[in-house]
């Protein structure tokens, strides 16, 4: 299977664990590929298939036996009797070498070869599809955590603010023009800003701890990524089409109806006969109540065919008949899958992407609203607890927008997911049993 569009320059060494942070989205995503688990773990598997590739073959191949034994016999036979011996007791030695050469098996070697292949055509897909889906999760956990320390910048400037606040009313308060229930009611507002850093520190590092597992190394000096808006496609079905064509887990599902299809060939090799070249030499001592050494040669063409087997070859041809209708519903299904999920994704980016001018409208606002209450405040014309609420205002739309700043960026690698073409995107390269399996 030609897989060479599906490949990145790019040279991966799998297993070679840097040991300098990744800083970049994509230095982030090419170590999560080198050394995540299940990555590894997938690679290792369509590693084991492919030598089933080498068992199969080997059936186009001669097989050598050696056969070797000593030991005791007892012979009475018409041969002892007639020369008045009886029962003849001798050791008794035996050597036999026997080569094999398959000449023809009901093409069951050829279609098992092709099977093997298709399988691991399929492995080889698979390990594609678990690496795409490692780039995403590492894409997550490297865009929460960068979302995260903004998250943090926003709850200490609003604990500033809050604070500012406060040294605001305790001063009117030296100076006997503030009321006592402004003081505790600015307090209470500094506590609940403090508790809120403390929170979205809490949340910055379970983002961290998320990061670790995805790709094996703690998070230092995270860079922002630039939107791969300019590499989305047109518009929704631009993108089913690039899914149906390049998404892994499909292409996986693919190979497992060829796998089926040379099962089924496969199991119809018994109703074919078998032909085979023997050689064999054989060298007895001592057999059969004979005693010297009986020595000889055979070159043989020798055809063997099952005329009868209580029908379980032809039940067998039924089932992979079966099996191959199982691996086309299976590949159906799969195909409506990726549909469903590119829908799924681009419906996500469009949402957000809708909502975008709101949220940015949503903090203008709220500043504007908050810079005027500051103002009135200090004429008098504005209660502390306006002014409160309107610096509470602005921090909440300001966490909405960067989430949804971040959700946005998201969304957009999710899509290229959907499609098979995040690694592609990220410029990382595909693992390299995927070169192996083009060669």
């Amino acid at each position: 299977m030609n897989l060479k569009p599906l490949l990145i320059s790019l040279s991966l060494s799998v297993g070679v664990i840097s040991p300098i942070a990744a800083e970049s989205l994509q230095e982030s995503v090419r170590l999560a590929i080198q050394t995540n688990p299940d990555v590894l773990a997938s690679i290792n598997e369509r590693n084991a298939v492919a030598e089933e590739i080498n068992q199969a073959r080997a059936g186009y191949k001669p097989t050598i036996d050696l056969a070797v034994g000593t030991g005791w016999e007892s012979t009475e036979n018409p041969t002892t009797r007639a020369q008045g011996r009886g029962e003849v007791h001798l050791n008794r030695d035996e050597a036999s070498l026997n080569l094999r050469q398959m000449l023809f098996d009901g093409m069951a070697t050829k279609n098992e070869v092709r099977r093997q292949t298709a399988r691991t055509d399929a492995r080889a897909f698979s390990v594609f599809g678990v690496a795409e889906n490692t780039a995403l999760d590492t894409v997550e956990a490297y865009l929460n955590v960068l979302r995260r320390q903004r998250l943090v910048d926003l709850a200490m400037t609003n604990l500033e603010s809050h604070e500012r606040t406060h040294d605001q009313i305790s001063l009117r308060s030296e100076r006997g023009v503030g009321r006592k229930s402004d003081m505790a009611q600015s307090l209470g507002r500094v506590a609940l800003a403090k508790s809120n850093l403390i929170a979205e520190e809490s949340n910055l590092l379970d983002a961290e701890t998320d990061y670790i597992r995805v790709v094996g190394t703690a998070p230092e000096s995270l860079t922002e990524p630039q939107s791969p808006e300019a590499q989305l496609p047109e518009n929704v079905d631009e993108a089913i089409d690039l899914g149906l064509s390049n998404h892994p887990v499909l292409k996986s599902a693919v190979a497992d109806v060829e796998s089926a299809n040379a099962q089924h060939d496969t199991a119809s090799s018994p109703f074919y006969p078998r032909v085979d070249f023997e050689l064999g030499t054989t060298l007895d001592h001592d057999i059969d109540g004979v005693r010297g050494t009986n020595k000889d040669v055979t070159a043989m063409f020798r055809l063997r065919y099952n005329l009868l087997n209580g029908g379980r070859d032809k039940a067998r041809l039924e089932e992979t008949a079966h099996l191959i209708n199982q691996a086309a519903e299976i590949r159906n299904n799969t195909h409506r899958q990726v549909e469903q999920s590119v829908r799924l994704s681009w419906n996500a980016l469009q949402t957000v992407k809708n909502q975008m001018m709101f949220f940015q409208q949503h903090v203008d606002s709220s500043e504007d609203s908050r810079n005027a209450y500051q103002q009135q405040f200090s004429l008098g014309q504005r209660s502390l607890l306006d002014l409160l609420d309107s610096e509470n205002e602005v921090f909440s739309s300001r966490q909405t927008l960067v989430n949804a700043k971040y959700d946005q960026l998201f969304a957009m690698y999710r899509v290229l997911n959907s499609m098979g073409l995040l690694l592609q995107n990220i410029d990382v390269a595909l693992p390299e049993v995927m070169a192996k399996n083009n060669s």
